[in-house]
Order: C-alpha cells, then sequence, then structure tokens
C-alpha cells in the first residue's frame, strides 16, 4: 500500500520472456499486485510468470482484496445498475482466463488472453481487474523493463494524494530526451502529440506514446474499458475518453529508457498513419459527445462552421487556382465567395480552439 492506498500495476506482455523476471523482481514493496497481462505470446512468458508467482508465494507475502460488490440499499440502484452493466460487458474483452489458484491473495495475477489482442486490449483486461477489486491507483508499465520502477511512487502520489485522475509520465521535457530518444520517435511522438493535443482537448500535453500511467478508480469507472483501442493508439484513444468523462490530468517527468535489452514491435511507419486517423475519428466524437450532447458549448457551432466554410471554399480556391495558370480572366464573384469563406472559416478554428483551450485548462492540474 501506499499512504493506505491499494497500489496495482498491470503489465501487459508479448514475448516477454527474457525480460518480465527483472520487470517483476525490481518491482516497488508498496505494489499490492503485479496484474500481467499474457497477450498469448508463443515463448515461454505465461510459464515464466507462473514461476514468479510460485516464487513469490513460497515467501508468505499476500493481501486479501476481494472482488468488489455493492451492497443493496434504497439509495443505490443506480450503482447496481453499473455493476450488472461491467459483469455483462466481460464478453466485450478479448477472451481471457486468469491463471492463480489463488488469485485473492497472490501479489503475481496471471492473465492469459486466449488470442492476441494488441497492447491496449491487454490493458484494458488488466485495468478490468483492478476495477473490479476497487484498486485505488493503478498503474502501467512496460513488460520490458524500458521504464524505471524507482519513478513508480512519483507517477502514483498524485492520484494517491490528490485525487488527480490520470498521471503520465513525460520522457519529452526531460533534459537528455534529444540526446537519448532516437529521432525517428522523437520526430513520431512529436506529430502524434499535436493531433492529440486536438483531438483530446487536453492542450497541454506531450510525449502522449509514452505508456507509463496511473489511473485512479473513479477515472476507471468513468470510462469504457472494453472500448479502449486495442492497438498502439491506446494512449492516445485514453487521453479522448478521460477529457469526455471530465477527468484530471497530470503530467510527471520521467526519464527516457532504451537499449535496456528490449525488442520494440512497433512499426514507426505503420503507427503513424494509423494513430492519426484513430485521432481524427476521435476529434469529432469528442465535439459531439462532450459538447452538443453532455453539455452544449458555442466552440461546437465555431468549430462546425469552420470545416463547413472552408470546405465550401475548396471548389473556389480550384476555380481560381486554375485561372491563374491557364491565364484565363475570372470574374469576382469566386474570388469574393473564397476569400470570405477562407477568412471566416480560419477565425471560425481559431475562436473554437482558443475556447477549447479555455474549456479544458481546469482538467490540466
Amino acid at each position: 500500500m501506499l499512504k493506505g492506498r491499494t497500489v496495482a500495476v498491470v503489465v501487459p506482455c508479448y514475448n516477454e520472456e527474457t525480460q518480465i523476471g527483472f520487470v517483476v523482481e525490481t518491482m516497488p514493496d508498496f505494489v499490492d499486485r503485479i496484474v500481467i497481462v499474457n497477450d498469448c505470446s508463443p515463448d515461454r512468458t505465461a510459464e515464466v510468470v507462473k514461476e514468479l508467482i510460485a516464487r513469490d508465494r513460497a515467501k508468505g507475502t499476500s493481501l486479501q482484496i476481494p472482488p468488489h460488490k455493492v451492497v443493496r440499499t434504497r439509495w443505490n440502484e443506480a450503482e447496481l445498475v453499473m455493476e450488472e452493466e461491467s459483469a455483462r460487458q466481460m464478453a466485450k474483452y478479448v477472451p481471457s482466463e486468469v491463471v492463480n489458484e489463488q488469485p485473492e491473495t497472490d501479489r503475481i495475477i496471471l492473465i492469459n488472453n486466449l488470442r492476441n489482442g494488441g497492447v491496449g486490449a491487454g490493458i484494458a483486461r488488466g485495468y478490468k481487474w483492478c476495477q473490479d477489486h476497487a484498486i485505488d491507483c493503478t498503474a502501467v508499465m512496460a513488460g520490458d523493463g524500458q521504464m524505471d520502477p524507482g519513478e513508480l511512487e512519483r507517477i502514483c502520489m498524485p492520484v494517491i494524494q490528490e485525487n488527480i485522475d490520470y498521471v503520465k509520465g513525460n520522457r519529452l521535457i526531460h533534459r537528455s530526451a534529444w540526446l537519448v530518444i532516437p529521432r525517428v520517435r522523437f520526430f513520431g511522438n512529436s506529430i502524434l502529440s499535436i493531433l492529440t493535443k486536438l483531438a483530446s482537448g487536453y492542450w497541454r500535453v506531450s510525449d502522449t506514446q509514452t505508456g507509463y500511467t496511473a489511473i485512479g478508480l473513479r477515472a476507471m469507472q468513468a470510462i469504457k474499458l472494453h472500448n479502449i483501442y486495442r492497438s498502439y493508439g491506446m494512449p492516445n484513444d485514453m487521453l479522448v475518453k478521460l477529457n469526455i468523462a471530465q477527468c484530471t490530468l497530470r503530467e510527471v517527468e520521467i526519464k527516457p529508457i532504451y537499449r535496456v535489452g528490449e525488442q520494440s514491435k512497433m512499426k514507426v511507419g505503420k503507427v503513424i498513419p494509423r494513430v492519426s486517423r484513430l485521432l481524427i475519428k476521435s476529434f469529432f466524437i469528442r465535439l459531439y459527445r462532450k459538447y452538443l450532447f453532455k453539455d452544449f458549448h458555442p466552440l461546437f457551432i465555431f468549430y462546425n462552421y469552420a470545416f463547413l466554410a472552408i470546405l465550401i471554399s475548396l471548389p473556389y480556391a480550384w476555380k481560381i487556382g486554375k485561372a491563374f495558370l491557364t491565364g484565363t480572366v475570372l470574374n469576382t464573384e469566386p474570388l469574393i465567395a473564397f476569400l470570405f469563406l477562407a477568412t471566416s472559416g480560419f477565425q471560425a478554428l481559431i475562436f473554437a480552439m482558443w475556447m477549447d483551450m479555455q474549456d479544458n485548462e481546469r482538467l490540466y492540474k
């Protein structure tokens, strides 16, 4: 426990038989549960974790954390309905099984996904276990040893002490970032961070691709965990969902760590286009759900007018460009229409972004 609050760490794994032992053995003592989600690895990851469970059990380290159940009263029908819905949603996760014979007392929990679902699916399944057991603070650490366990307490403390909903590490603000992070990854991370600012509404966030995070129980209950994006866009999708749920956010400086024996499974050339499409879609989801259906805000009108005006101005821009290239005479109507639509659309976009920043400033702690 940390300051009297339960702490769990979700560790998604795929082919980490050589690294997972190091990750578990260096986990800080205040961590009550290490929830390892093996994403159908074809190597010996599951066997290695089973050996770790047996070794840890021999030490007698245990803490009773039973599944959380809502006790019926005359005032909590809404909570009972949500508990029933949570149980029904298990069918929407990647099929999995909890391997432990004593899951309520084992410190290391092994969940085997029965088919490969992706890193996001693994984290979502680990979150689900922690939510069902009412863990106060749930962190995420990679199974490849690329995250410093010495920084875990700083990641968790804002959730534990200040009730911040979501805390994420930030490697880009560390003084060594430009020297340590590979150039291609630094560039790709920067592009996706800019797009994520617009899509998520957390305009001051950066290093959106880091997986070193901590989330509070309230925030886990506020979003649909089974609906988290299942692949490498998971951190970006998570920020959008948290923003829609009005969750507070804080970033903590962490060091970038590479070349510690890990083997990256991410292909930057494939990930950037895929995540970019996800973010464009996520922006419109956030715009409609948060600023129309949940609570109307004028920025909804400004954003939509901006996109509509710019879209309508494109045919006029084509006519003007074609006339310029061919040297033909063009009357003033297309030019006036283009100038009006482009100028007003651009102004509306700037106003919408400014109001978006102002509205979400209160969520960044």
